[in-house]
């Protein structure tokens, strides 16, 4: 693999749809094509546009080879999705959004099946947060369609498979809250063999395998050399970790900010999880099991800020810190550590545009900071993703930790990560500016007040 230098990167979020050109030099993105991405709202329920990311995708290839030759290609998508195919790898049904309610239908049913946590590491989540429930729920409301697949993928698999032609599973997305993966025993759990889903089941591959070169028709279209190599394949917050695990000394901590915001520990203090304040353990893509944590984040900050300014002065941010102007979670509820709390503005009477902007910044942070805790994060904590790039954010998160943020350099950290799937060199990559805590005690009175408060709404 050591010829391979520069990765197109194909990066499905949920929000989000990306190809990237990574030099494995350099570690940097050279190339990026983007598109919006959202479900389709249409029967029979709604599902993942597959076709028109496949075009994109495509078209993204193409021209960013143009630009500058492809070496290889590697995947990452979000978590929670996976697919059904037939013996010839086409859809039996379509790929159904997670944040679709159907599988809370039959909710009862599926947790009477559902392995427990101490067997997965998985939370009881609703919606189909649970890959299991969402795979559960279509056999039982499709089953003539269910009973003609041939193989259940991860969505990183899938667009792999459509790549090359080559079925294969893997463990970062298999481990993800799926109810379907024991991570400790590194095998598919008892209810995948209650259920007689293991014949579904493709091969678990490595992430980092070559599953083939790119289909001929397909490197006819995109201009590619035919011996283009795909790589397996993860899960989009593990390949933000990953860079990490081949770099760092632990104990250390990785956020992953996009949709989701996923906080990840290594060689943490060891804590029991509370599995009702959605905690869980991912599995990385060198095997290992994964303290984690998460809440909708991105998500909760497109909302809070939609068509309002995201900037403030130095005076407003003083004036939230000393007016102890606060949000309390939680804006987007059913997950995260506090999915049960109904979201308030506390003090924030007469606020500017500019101090709401700080405060949603400041909330964010410590929540983030509240997972860390739920995990026993401990030593720096690296953030990665677009709220790297938010000083208020990655400041608030020192001070509500009394550790070192890091704010990663990498547009996309995602990216990086999985493109390192190609590389069998050492990894040095830029660490980016290192926040170092507060001293002024006003950032430190300000997390105090605010955990108060959280703690007040019971």
């Amino acid at each position: 693999m050591s010829g391979l230098r520069h990765i197109a990167v194909i990066d499905i979020g949920k929000t989000n749809a990306k190809v990237a050109l990574v030099d494995l030099v350099t570690l940097s993105e050279v190339g990026l094509r983007r598109m919006a991405n959202a479900p389709l709202r249409q029967a029979p329920y709604p599902h993942h546009d597959v076709e028109s990311l496949w075009t994109f995708i495509l078209n993204s290839l193409a021209s960013l080879n143009r630009d500058q030759r492809i070496d290889a290609i590697s995947i990452t998508t979000h978590g929670a999705t996976g697919v059904l195919v037939d013996a010839a790898g086409e859809l039996v049904l379509p790929v159904l959004d997670y944040e679709f309610d159907g599988p809370d239908r039959l909710a009862t049913e599926y947790s009477a099946i559902r392995p427990p946590f101490i067997e997965t590491g998985t939370p009881r989540l609703p919606l189909g947060l649970n890959l299991g429930a969402q795979f559960f729920w279509l056999e039982k409301r499709f089953p003539t369609e269910f009973a003609r697949a041939a193989a259940m993928l991860m969505y990183p698999q899938y667009w792999a498979l459509r790549l090359t032609g080559v079925a294969a599973n893997e463990v970062t997305s298999l481990g993800c809250h799926t109810d379907l993966w024991s991570p400790w025993e590194a095998d598919f759990s008892s209810m995948v063999d209650r259920l007689d889903w293991r014949r579904l089941t493709a091969s678990v591959r490595p992430a980092r395998d070559q599953l083939g070169p790119i289909l001929p028709a397909l490197a006819a279209r995109t201009r590619l050399d035919p011996q283009t190599p795909v790589f397996c394949g993860l899960h989009d917050s593990n390949a933000s970790l990953l860079p990490h695990l081949l770099s760092d000394e632990p104990p250390f901590s990785v956020v992953s900010t996009g949709t989701w915001v996923v906080s990840m520990v290594v060689g943490g203090r060891e804590i029991a999880l509370d599995a009702a304040r959605d905690t869980l353990v991912n599995v990385s893509a060198l095997g290992a099991p994964v303290p984690s944590a998460r809440f909708m984040g991105g998500r909760e900050f497109s909302q809070l800020t939609k068509d309002k300014p995201q900037d403030c002065s130095g005076s407003e941010v003083l004036a939230v810190l000393t007016g102890k102007m606060l949000l309390l979670p939680s804006t987007q509820q059913g997950s995260g550590p506090f999915p049960h709390h109904a979201a308030e503005w506390l003090d924030a009477d007469g606020i500017s545009k500019g101090e709401r902007f700080a405060a949603i910044s400041f909330y964010l942070a410590l929540m983030t900071a509240t997972c860390l805790e739920l995990i026993g994060a401990d030593g720096p904590t690296t953030v990665e993703g677009p709220f790297a790039r938010n000083r208020l954010f990655v400041g608030m998160l020192a001070a509500a930790t009394a550790r070192i943020v890091i704010a990663s350099e990498a547009a996309t950290g995602t990216s990086i990560g999985a493109a390192l799937l190609a590389s069998d060199q050492p990894v040095t990559h830029g660490k980016g500016e290192r926040i170092e805590p507060q001293t002024d005690p006003v950032w430190a009175a300000y997390v105090t007040a605010w955990r108060a408060a959280v703690d007040a709404q019971g």
